[in-house]
């Protein structure tokens, strides 16, 4: 495929000598991450889908896409990355970068150089780095691939390969640098006041799947059966609506609403409640129990504002609160464990205007 590199939106850097101020030189590294957001996840997935055709390759396209992967591709995406280090370290006294960068650079060069931090994954990419021609074998060649997560990132795959770290990498850097101009743009009406992280002793959820917005006697009665739980408060003891997708991927699990709130991880489920358990590592499994780490981001303002949905992906809410930690390069655990809330601070008649998002650190 002989303009594969060439979907790929590259970054050109100034020309030496040009007369450009340090801001102008920033915005120029802002404009184009933009840029790439749009272009590259479908570019990485167009090489998942090239290389997923390796089996077929005889010697000569062996040597020919070899040198297309290798040098056009991995190799050019390093020389970026290290040319993008070097413009953004010497930029670093003007106080404009997102220092969060370069842990982002740190990771994709690792990755470039086939240093894959994937334990799973290392055999693989070890032997296609070593010997290109092992693209041949159906494991090897899957394992390097992986497989097509769509322009967002987020479409399940069996097989979660080499080239799909190397597009999560590509979108951390590029987050880190144009997300903070985004998080700002999207606070209209409304602002972020208090954003922290949290990281909770084990708690478990109890709450009732159901839309309790039109059923004021049914909300009642919920806060009322929650309420004489007193003696298992968690200490996060607010009214909160869960969202989850039981670990799976959102485009074949749907959502899934709890109302209810966050109590002691031994607390009693009354009859007719779910519950969904806490803990504070990973059990290295899909699904439920979910991680008690989490972004908590709190506003203030026009409710409207805050819950607007028109021109965002979910509404205001969630997309602050996630657009502020993909700006810090702090991980969200999708779809394994991935779980977002919001937060009634005055209890469910009054609103939400809090957010939790799961994380990772």
């Amino acid at each position: 495929m002989e303009n594969l590199q060439d979907r790929f939106c590259w970054y050109e850097p100034e020309e030496d000598g040009s007369d450009v101020s340090p801001k102008e030189r920033y915005q120029r590294m802002v404009d184009w991450a933009g840029q790439a957001r749009g272009t590259n996840p479908d570019a990485f997935d167009a090489v998942t889908a090239w290389l997923l055709e390796g089996g077929r390759w005889n010697d000569e396209e062996m040597a020919a896409n070899r040198r297309l992967l290798m040098e056009g591709i991995i190799g050019r995406v390093l020389e970026q990355t290290r040319r993008l280090r070097v413009e953004l370290n010497a930029l670093v006294p003007s106080g404009l970068v997102n220092m969060a960068v370069f842990d982002t650079l740190d990771r994709f060069e690792e990755e470039l150089t086939g240093a894959t931090r994937a334990d799973e994954l290392k055999e693989a990419v070890g032997k296609v780095f070593t010997d290109f021609s092992s693209i041949r074998n159906r494991e090897t060649r899957e394992l390097f691939a992986g497989g097509i997560t769509g322009n967002a990132g987020t479409d399940t795959v069996r097989i979660y390969g080499y080239i799909n770290f190397l597009k999560d990498c590509d979108a951390g850097v590029q987050w880190t640098l144009f997300m903070p101009d985004v998080v700002e743009r999207q606070q209209d009406g409304f602002r972020m006041q208090r954003f922290e992280y949290m990281k909770l002793p084990a708690m478990r959820f109890i709450g009732m799947e159901k839309d309790f917005s039109r059923d004021a006697a049914g909300l009642e009665e919920l806060q009322r059966t929650l309420d004489a739980m007193e003696g298992y408060r968690s200490g996060f003891d607010y009214d909160v609506i869960l969202l989850h997708h039981y670990g799976r991927g959102v485009d074949v699990e749907a959502c899934h609403g709890l109302w209810g709130r966050f109590l002691a991880a031994d607390a009693p489920v009354p009859e007719g409640y779910a519950f969904v358990d806490f803990v504070p590592e990973s059990d290295g499994k899909w699904g439920m129990p979910y991680l008690s780490q989490f972004a908590y981001a709190e506003f203030t303002g026009d409710m409207d504002a805050i819950h607007r949905q028109e021109g965002f992906d979910c509404d205001a809410m969630y997309d602050v609160t996630r657009n502020n930690i993909l700006a810090q390069n702090v991980m969200i655990p999708y779809p394994a464990k991935y779980w977002t809330a919001e937060v009634y601070l005055q209890g469910f008649r009054k609103g939400s205007s809090a957010y939790l998002f799961s994380v990772e650190r």
